[in-house]
Parts: structure tokens; sequence; C-alpha cells
């Protein structure tokens, strides 16, 4: 990711500037949660085995934790797949569990997902101008919807760390170009930060799970952390002072 950033210094600041903000009206590129689509593209099982620059598991759980988080905040969903029936394989299910509000647009094969009319009618249905975009690979099916959605005046957040490609050449090129072109890079934390936007909610424990897809240790911590509370409420002895 280092390299990401060295190389990006490089872009002209003047052009970068006005890229980014070209179609938030002079706002900061945040997501405004209320004017928000989240579009999961090729999650699929078969795709996950070209991913070579990020670890596909966790690719996986940064997926899922993109849907729970877009179900949390009631957020339409679009998913989609790239000839589920074929080496691709199937979406990964757990998308759908996490989303079950989520709309599945079946394409005929299309490689650039918005090239289908059928999604692109369904993101328009949504109402929404701010898409996320994700999708396995990061410079294929994340990338290409993306570009086509900023073109036509949509404000686009990509979300690489949960998309993944085959080389991490590919992924610097991809964001590069993406940035270039106007496309707010950005990953699954942030996503989920900006969605949550505060603790002070009935919904915090909920997010703590959702962290947890994203931070394993975090996840770890929560255990221990209701472990200890349940202790404390139930009044359960510890092992060593426990009478045989």
């Amino acid at each position: 990711m280092r390299k990401v950033y060295l190389l990006m210094v490089v872009l002209d600041e003047r052009r970068l500037k006005m890229e980014l903000y070209k179609n938030f009206d002079g706002k900061a590129p945040m997501i405004d949660v209320n004017d928000a689509a989240m579009l999961l593209i090729d999650h699929q099982s078969g795709l996950f085995q070209c991913i070579n620059d990020v670890d596909f598991l966790r690719i996986r759980d940064r997926a899922i934790a993109l849907a729970e988080a877009a179900t949390l905040v009631n957020m339409p969903v679009i998913t989609t797949a790239s000839v589920p029936q074929g080496p691709n394989g199937p979406l990964i299910p757990e998308i759908h569990e996490a989303a079950p509000h989520a709309v599945y647009v079946a394409r005929r094969g299309e490689v650039n997902s918005w090239d289908c009319k059928e999604f692109v009618d369904a993101v328009k249905a949504t109402g929404k101008k701010t898409l996320i975009i994700a999708g396995t690979v990061t410079s294929v099916c994340m990338a290409l919807p993306a570009l086509s959605a900023v073109n036509e005046g949509y404000r686009v957040f990509a979300v690489p760390d949960a998309s993944g490609t085959y080389a991490p050449e590919a992924a610097i090129a991809t964001m590069m170009r993406l940035t270039q072109a106007g496309v707010v890079i950005t990953d699954a934390g942030a996503v989920l930060a900006e969605l949550q936007r505060t603790w002070h909610t009935p919904q915090a424990d909920a997010w703590a799970q959702i962290w947890g897809r994203i931070f394993t240790n975090y996840r770890l911590l929560l255990e221990s952390y209701a472990k200890a509370v349940e202790v404390v409420k139930t009044g359960e002895p510890l092992d060593n002072e426990r009478e045989d």
C-alpha cells in the first residue's frame, strides 16, 4: 500500500483535486448514507482463487461486513455474478444472508456489469447518486463499473480491500486509474465508519460485531470482553475457585 501512496503523489495536484470533487458539487468526498447504494459485484468462489494481492479470506470477510453494514443502515444493495454456472463459481452465500434485501441481477455475459441494462436499471431504481462499489477482481469487476458510473455523474467510492485482484501491480495501476477518473478510493473500515457515524446508538453491539470482521484481533477482544461481562453478571466462579 505504501507504493500506492508514493505513486499517487506524482499526480498533478490540481487535476487530482478537480477530478475528485467533480461530482460532489464542491462538498467533501464523504459518503451520504441517505443517498448511497452498495454494489457488490462478482464475489464468487471461483474468482477468489485468482486473488494474490490480499488474503482472499480477508476479502470475503470484508465483503460480508459491507453487506451487514448496508443492512444495518437500510441501504440498497445490488449484487451480480459473472457466469456463476461456470468456473467463476457462485456468489458466496454469506452476502445475501447478511443482506436479505439485496437485489440480484443476472447478466448475459457482460464483463463490465455497467454494460448490462438490467444492472444499470436496478441502480437507477434505487434513486441514489452515491455508489459504494466492491468487486472481484479489483481491476475488472470493481474498476470498470466504477469508471462507467462516475462518467455518468455518480459519486463513486471504490473499495479495493473488499475486492482483490491477481497481482499487487494490477491493484496499484487500478487505483491510480480510478483516482485520475474521479473515483474516490476508500477501504472497508472507512466505509463502516462513515455509515456508522456514532457509537452512541442502540446498534452499537451490532456494529462491534461487524468491525470484528474487519479487525480479526478486535473480534477476539470482543469475545474476551463478552465473556468477562457474562462472568460478572452471572457470578460464574473462576475455575481455580471451584470446589471439588
